[in-house]
């Protein structure tokens, strides 16, 4: 069996690919277009829990996500970067939405919408099932 190990990757790397060459290849259509990415991730990433999920966050190297409330209907996220905290907010958030949105749904059975919202402390998920 093949040892796998972690490997690291240059902030600014992530950088060039995330916040610049993303936003200028997709254009107006960013956001849409990355949502709907985030949901495509998670069917091929399905998690089953909520600590998978955010074992997953921090494995993507997407930061550290944490519950902060569920209930039913909704479910708060907050997610504290690892990477480039201080240029969160020019940095769009939807492929983020769109996994939590898809993963959530996948495991409720009910359709799910996640929003962004971006605070001086934290990236906050809302996700509202109906």
């Amino acid at each position: 069996m093949e040892e796998i190990k972690e490997k690291n990757v240059p902030a600014f790397g992530y950088e060039l690919i995330r916040d610049h060459l993303l936003s200028s290849l997709l254009g107006k259509h960013e956001q849409e277009v990355l949502y709907w990415s985030g949901k495509d991730l998670a069917r091929k990433f399905p998690c089953h829990s909520t600590e998978e999920i955010e074992a997953f966050f921090q494995q993507a190297g997407w930061g550290n996500l944490t519950l902060q409330k569920y209930s039913k209907n909704e479910a708060v996220y907050h997610l504290n970067e690892t990477l480039l905290s201080e240029s969160r907010s020019n940095r769009c958030f939807k492929l983020e939405a769109g996994f939590l949105a898809e993963q959530l749904e996948m495991m409720n059975g009910r359709m799910t919408e996640c929003a962004d919202d971006i605070t001086s402390v934290a990236i906050v998920f809302t996700a509202k099932s109906e």
